[in-house]
């Protein structure tokens, strides 16, 4: 029998939390009764969302850890420093994400593979077994039907700086995060916490924050706000009938079939194994 679920009162993480989706994440958890802990890059820009959740819910019900998930020494670091609190960890919503940045990360990944996808990695198992103890509990991901684009990951190309930013570097790093939630699944298997793969859709969000302001405008003002495309994430983080569910992907509240690439359950077992070696010096 799934285990009953319900926000309020639990510890959430919420990733990237301090503008657009994440931070619509947040702040609905908060209104739902959750404690939630802002992992973000910016301390200084995490800050006032801060505030805002204490201004309408109340204190001791955000607050915020440092994350940078370009650093796998920095995930490491923001893991140790909740567990350092004792206390239980219900829902991991792995939120944060770029979009049309070339470069590498710390550790010499391509930098949105290594943001959207490697360091969350990282962090999910960092936080496992806390999870698994304070059960029942979720992980999301925030996922994108721009992985349909691609139907293979081309693994030395994740160790390489692209000459020029392109659409299927975010692709893959999408297609990875599904991946990972199909194996998460399966490895959870007999534990109360399940994990789920979320398409926002669209959205006039900073994901775009590289892209040029000119042509950040012309992209985005068509777009859904922050608030009407976080709905399918705050949908898998909360809602009870999704409790007998684990591993599947969802986009406009509703569950939907991913590309068949992201259904090979084999790339799905070789993406984790690679990734552990990867992480090794962390886990």
């Amino acid at each position: 029998m799934a285990a009953e679920w319900t926000i309020d009162g639990k510890v959430s993480i919420v990733t990237g939390s301090n503008t657009g989706l994440g931070r619509v994440t947040a702040l609905e958890l908060a209104r739902r009764g959750s404690r939630v802990i802002l992992a973000s890059r910016s301390v200084e820009r995490t800050a006032p969302v801060v505030d805002e959740i204490t201004s309408e819910v109340g204190r001791n019900r955000a607050e915020l850890l440092e994350l940078d998930l370009s650093s796998l020494a920095s995930v490491k670091r923001c893991a140790d420093a909740f567990q350092a609190k004792g206390v239980g960890l219900h829902l991991l919503v792995n939120n944060a994400g770029l979009a049309g940045r070339r470069g590498l990360t710390r550790e010499g990944f391509e930098i949105t593979f290594g943001v959207n996808y490697l360091g969350h990695y990282l962090l999910t198992r960092l936080l496992l077994e806390r999870m698994i103890g304070s059960a029942p509990g979720r992980i999301v991901h925030v996922t994108s039907s721009v992985h349909h684009r691609v139907e293979r990951i081309e693994w030395d190309r994740l160790r390489r700086r692209p000459l020029l930013p392109r659409a299927s570097e975010y692709a893959v790093s999408k297609l990875a995060n599904i991946l990972f939630n199909r194996e998460l699944a399966k490895r959870l298997g007999g534990t109360a916490v399940t994990t789920y793969a979320a398409h926002p859709g669209l959205a006039a969000s900073d994901i775009y924050r590289v892209v040029p302001r000119p042509f950040r405008s012309l992209m985005t003002r068509s777009m859904p706000t922050p608030e009407e495309a976080a709905r399918t994430q705050v949908w898998c983080a909360t809602a009870p009938e999704l409790s007998g569910e684990s591993g599947l992907y969802y986009a406009g509240l509703a569950r939907k079939d991913p590309s068949p690439t992201a259904m090979d359950d084999a790339l799905a077992a070789e993406l984790w194994a690679r990734s552990e070696e990867w992480v090794s010096d962390y886990l």
